[in-house]
């Protein structure tokens, strides 16, 4: 199956060349952009329901806000778009949107 080259496939292909091993779990970790402490707080809540471990913090130069939402999972293009789209729709009604994802990979 082809998978389109977008962003999600640049960021796999990235920890692939640094050493992970893409069919082992890693965490990833989901950044969702939040008007507020009070809707990342919702959203958080929300996404803990999900099975992610999530956190709420503020950028002090810009005092923007972001929910942290990170997960033990495989990562392929499939499982992490539909995390996505799943962080997306509970972040809509307050909101947020899922503005990209990082991992540490697994590297050993």
């Amino acid at each position: 199956m082809n998978r389109p080259y977008d962003a999600t496939e640049r960021a796999l292909r990235k920890l692939s060349a640094t050493g992970s091993d893409l069919s082992k779990p890693m965490e990833i970790e989901f950044f969702v952009t939040v008007p507020s402490a009070t809707a990342g707080e919702r959203i958080a809540l929300s996404a803990n329901n999900l099975g992610f471990d999530t956190s709420v913090d503020s950028d002090d130069e810009t005092g923007s806000w972001t929910c942290y939402c990170a997960k033990v999972m495989l990562p392929t293009h499939s499982d992490i778009t539909k995390a996505e789209l799943e962080l997306d729709k509970i972040a809509k009604p307050f909101a947020g949107y899922v503005d990209g994802f990082g991992s540490f990979g697994n590297a050993k």
